[in-house]
């Protein structure tokens, strides 16, 4: 019995597409319908997110090839022999995945540590941040601003799983659990749900640490970064509790703007004209490998600062 056609590039996240719509319906219908006003701008809002995730959709198919290339070449260099299977042929064989479940238990881990590093670097490194900053722009938090993904960020978001790759574990393995990690995670984004049992939201990201993230809120900012596992948050000190403060959504400074390319590309255009400006080389390079809010002329509102300016 065959358990993956790696010449299929029909990914997970591809199958999951009709849950997607439907979840989308069904959270509108039951949920945020109620809350609205005349004024309400979540029909542009979850229209332009909806565009920014088919713009993805299409940039992925072809990075995709580009990223198993990539992950193959380092995977033969792999230190362990154990992490994974010999071949493509192997690796769609069930009996091989029956037979080395720890593997997907460990790489799931690993997989979802990456990511929370990759996620939060692109928070805490401007030029990776103009690249992320678009899936943060929407003042609303509901599954369409689940599918509002970064189209450049796809250009390299694989690459933070080459170390996986040295290790052993198959690039097939580690793109799919990629691809499962960012099905899980559309589910965090709503307010249809409170918060869970305490146990699952002291191991799991949850909707609630999610509105977190989201929030534009000083004391909010740059918090629960997680994928699938807020333990990363918790031991690296980057959570933060939801408490009574309601998280407003959106960036500090919304756009304002439902163009696709503008939600896309706004934010390199703000970091050219800061680079240009710069009266140094090294001014030059702290508004491009430095925080988001450095500013040469002494005017700090990087998250830590309005933070710590804040307690």
């Amino acid at each position: 019995m065959k358990f993956f056609n790696p010449f299929d590039f029909n990914d997970p996240v591809t199958y999951a597409i009709p849950g997607f719509v439907l979840l989308i319906v069904v959270e509108f219908y039951f949920f945020i319908r109620k809350k609205l006003n005349p004024n309400n701008n979540y029909y542009k809002d979850a229209t332009a997110s909806i565009g920014m995730g088919l713009g993805s959709v299409i940039i992925d198919i072809a990075m995709k090839g580009i990223a198993l290339g990539y992950l193959f070449w380092f995977y033969q260099f792999r230190i362990f022999e154990n992490l994974g299977p010999h071949s493509v042929e192997e690796f769609a064989n069930w009996q091989w995945h029956q037979a080395h479940f720890w593997v997907w238990v460990i790489a799931l881990f690993l997989q979802d540590f990456a990511f929370y590093w990759h996620h939060r670097l692109s928070h805490e490194i401007r030029i990776l941040w103009s690249a992320h900053i678009n899936h943060h722009s929407s003042t609303n938090l509901n599954f369409a601003v689940a599918l509002r993904q970064s189209w450049l960020e796809l250009l390299y978001k694989d690459a933070w799983y080459i170390p996986l790759a040295i290790l052993g574990f198959h690039p097939l393995m580690i793109l799919t659990l990629h691809q499962l990690n960012l099905m899980y995670q559309f589910l965090t984004h709503t307010e249809a749900v409170t918060k869970f049992p305490k146990w699952v939201e002291l191991i799991f990201n949850t909707p609630s640490h999610h509105r977190v993230h989201h929030a534009s809120n000083i004391k909010y900012l740059d918090k629960n970064y997680a994928g699938i596992f807020i333990i990363w948050d918790r031991l690296l000190g980057t959570f933060k509790e939801e408490d009574s403060e309601k998280p407003i959504y959106g960036i500090t400074k919304n756009i304002q703007s439902y163009n696709l390319f503008y939600i896309a590309f706004h934010e390199w255009k703000n970091m050219w004209n800061d680079v240009r400006k710069a009266p140094t080389l090294k001014a030059k390079w702290h508004y491009l490998f430095n925080s988001p809010g450095w500013n040469h002329n002494g005017e700090d509102q990087r998250a830590k600062t309005l933070q710590k300016n804040l307690s």
